[in-house]
């Protein structure tokens, strides 16, 4: 159980109210999206890099973000440009799912995954990193691109 737990934990989440990012309305944006016509992309983590290293969004367009790590060390998907550009609808493991305004980080533990449900708002190219020490510096960066 306390493992379960940490892995809910382990996703880094600023659950409280947040300064206004854009100029959309999230919960409007996700109730509006038809999620029947969901598209599911998959970026894998491992050491020291992302897979692919750059990754594309359609904006208006909702999402299933399969962030997996296949590394043996844990690691951080970090893109505060793109978190804040994004209508969050849940986050999810196999233990649970959350619900939360906006990410920071999804840190993902060794041999398991995190799925985001979100629609991209706001058009840009953003970068994509690891924070834990040492590790960008190693090549754990990407981008990701909202056209």
């Amino acid at each position: 159980m306390k493992e379960k737990v940490a892995v809910l934990a382990s996703i880094v989440l600023l659950t409280a109210a947040r300064a206004q990012a854009g100029s959309f309305d999230s919960a409007r944006v996700v109730s509006e999206a038809d999620w029947s016509k969901l598209v599911t992309v998959t970026v894998t983590m491992g050491e020291f890099r992302f897979d692919p290293p750059e990754v594309r969004f359609t904006a208006g367009v909702p999402y299933k973000l399969t962030i997996t790590n296949s590394g043996k060390a844990k690691h951080y998907f970090v893109s505060e440009g793109f978190f804040k550009g994004m209508a969050l609808r849940k986050v999810e493991t196999g233990d649970g799912e959350i619900k939360a305004p906006y990410l920071t980080a999804v840190e993902v533990f060794p041999g398991r995954s995190v799925d985001l449900y979100f629609v991209p708002v706001e058009k840009g190219t953003f970068g994509l990193t690891c924070t834990i020490k040492g590790h960008a510096e190693k090549g754990m960066e990407g981008k990701i691109l909202v056209e």
